[in-house]
């Protein structure tokens, strides 16, 4: 999956500084090897326990691990990442995007209007020095 540069650069410096298993993993389980299927939740409950603070801990933020691929997707349709690059990095289909993430869109008109007007200009000065 594709990455902005500076994600990489935020996972090659956690690398640096923690390193990974023999097996090159970022995670394992307790006993090593991959973290079963099973293990998530209680692997996810002890993260939170360790990075957050008491009152967001008791919260719902981030509650269950798949809060984190909904914050992921939403946030990259909130930047403007289009919904069929969005579909595809999030391994969905554009209708199930829509279905779904729809509402992270809504209130947006305004930033659409920016853009195309942005755009318009753009298409004006390109014809205008031609």
């Amino acid at each position: 999956m594709p990455i902005p540069p500076v994600l990489v650069a935020i996972l090659r410096a956690h690398v640096d500084e923690f390193g990974t298993t023999p097996e090159g993993r970022l995670f394992s389980a307790v006993r090593g090897g991959p973290i079963r299927s099973q293990e998530y939740g209680a692997a996810w409950k002890e993260a939170r326990r360790k990075v957050l603070t008491p009152a967001r801990v008791a919260s719902p933020l981030a509650a269950i691990l798949y809060d984190l691929r909904h914050a992921c997707v939403s946030f990259w349709l909130r930047s403007g990442v289009s919904l069929a690059e969005t579909a595809h990095r999030a391994g969905q289909s554009v209708a199930v995007l829509q279905r779904y993430y729809a509402k992270v869109l809504d209130g947006e008109e305004a930033r659409m209007n920016a853009l195309i007007e942005q755009g318009l200009a753009e298409h004006a000065g390109e014809t205008d020095s031609s």
